[in-house]
């Protein structure tokens, strides 16, 4: 990348972060959020994820303040602090889960448009793969071609995408009706739902799922104009989105009830636009979350690559992955990355995977290494470590990096056992990447800490796979 003219400023890392984190998830909100939860439990939710996920984006943005010789984000903070394996898990991690969602995505897009065209049903069916496909290779492509010029396409699509949620909004605040919001705050008349707590547990994954994206500036902070950028980009992103989703989500529950909201088809927020307004407003959502998809695929298809490209300049990943094209375009990372997605579109076609059962997986997916970046945030204001004269910001820090590190153990807690189980059947084969890495710089494969890690993860991979094979565990 050269300097200066291919250097990413403000505007473009603030795009990058809302890009990323706008994508599918807020035009399917009413409706996953009232498949587990009524009023009342859906605000304590949304108060304990704004707290969490804010807590979160400042353990970004500190450590891209303190640590600015450690480029690639997330996967930098797992290995600075807890060693190569843990990083390398790290990076795996978010790989996967960025291609996952990627893949959800193109589900949604086809589904999204088997509203005007049938033959895509539920985004599904072989029609529905065959476009997927296609339109999968042609972002390929472009991103091929350079990551400032597919950084600016997707500072269009980003505007272009918040028209319609601005718009939205707008409307049902005007449509919103207190009796109805009002009916049953708690759930009781739905006994379904379970308890308040079971709610507000039931609901985390799909609150994670929408903010995934968080720390897409920090992945990028090598690709910065300005070093302090990447910290501002993270919280103006974040605090734009969360008063989104918010908004999107509540207002929802004013103009439809809940077991009204749990039943419709998604993107749901085009059906409860339609509700108010009528044909017109389906047709306005549907159109606006297809440019939001394209514009978040190309934000996710850029992180994916990066990730990679970044694990591999400092050896956490195999040679091969940091090899670049003439336009400074991790290619080898991109091929890796795309084939994984077209895999697993294929396998769409034979599995019942849906939308939210990718979405579920791709978020346990990130739930590691978002523990490791604030398990390394508190760390270093535990040790005092670059807060040598900063006594006062070293108390804050240490109960910002503590909050953060609560809330992604309740996030694995609120994800449950099958999710986890899952997972380690996903980890588990990166170790083969990881042991490529480690025999190209002649250093032993595992120390003996990671030794009993790995061990762990291989026994939670078999009790997976049996899990599938003998069908109490289900994609």
């Amino acid at each position: 990348m050269s300097e200066a003219s291919g250097k990413l400023r403000l505007g473009a890392l603030v795009a990058l972060v809302v890009g990323s984190m706008i994508g599918g998830g807020i035009f399917s909100l009413p409706q996953n959020m009232a498949a587990s939860a009524d009023v009342g439990a859906v605000l304590i939710g949304w108060a304990i994820t704004a707290v969490g996920m804010l807590t979160l984006a400042f353990v970004f943005q500190t450590l891209a303040n303190r640590k600015p010789d450690l480029d690639g984000g997330v996967y930098a903070y797992a290995k600075a602090g807890f060693g190569d394996y843990m990083g390398f898990s790290s990076a795996w991690g978010y790989w996967i889960s960025a291609w996952l969602g990627n893949v959800g995505y193109f589900v949604l897009l086809f589904s999204t448009l088997g509203y005007f065209f049938p033959v895509f049903g539920e985004g599904n069916t072989p029609a529905a793969i065959i476009g997927a496909s296609v339109l999968l290779w042609a972002v390929h492509f472009l991103v091929l071609r350079g990551i400032k010029e597919a950084a600016f396409i997707n500072l269009v699509t980003t505007v272009a995408k918040v028209v319609p949620l601005a718009l939205f909004v707008l409307i049902a605040l005007f449509a919103f009706k207190l009796d109805i919001f009002t009916a049953d705050i708690w759930g009781t008349m739905n006994p379904d739902l379970g308890s308040v707590m079971n709610q507000v547990r039931n609901m985390m994954l799909v609150t994670v799922w929408v903010f995934i994206g968080i720390e897409g500036a920090s992945i990028f902070s090598a690709r910065a104009e300005k070093r302090s950028d990447v910290g501002k980009a993270t919280v103006i992103g974040f605090i734009t989105v969360l008063l989104f989703l918010v908004l999107v989500n509540v207002l929802s529950l004013g103009i439809m009830t809940q077991p009204e909201l749990a039943k419709l088809q998604n993107p749901s927020m085009a059906a409860v636009l339609e509700h108010v307004v009528g044909h017109w407003g389906a047709v306005l959502i549907s159109v606006g979350l297809i440019i939001s998809l394209l514009g978040a695929l190309l934000s996710w298809v850029l992180l994916c690559a990066e990730i990679m490209f970044a694990a591999a300049k400092d050896h956490t990943m195999p040679e091969f992955l940091r090899r670049e094209n003439a336009n400074h375009v991790p290619a080898n990372a991109l091929w890796l990355t795309n084939a994984m997605v077209q895999i697993f579109l294929v396998i769409t076609l034979f599995s019942a995977s849906t939308y939210l059962s990718l979405i579920y997986l791709a978020t346990s997916m990130i739930l590691v290494p978002y523990l490791w970046s604030a398990a390394y945030a508190f760390l270093l204001a535990f040790r005092s470590e670059t807060y040598e004269n900063a006594l006062a910001e070293r108390k804050k820090d240490l109960i910002i990096g503590g909050i953060a590190l609560i809330y992604a153990i309740w996030l694995l807690y609120a994800g449950g056992v099958k999710y986890l189980l899952l997972s380690a059947l996903l980890y588990a084969p990166g170790a083969i990447l990881f042991a490529k890495a480690k025999r190209e710089v002649g250093q032993p494969i595992f120390t003996n800490v990671e030794k009993l890690i790995f061990a762990a993860v291989i026994a939670g991979a078999l009790v997976a796979a049996y899990g599938l094979y003998d069908g109490f565990l289900t994609l």
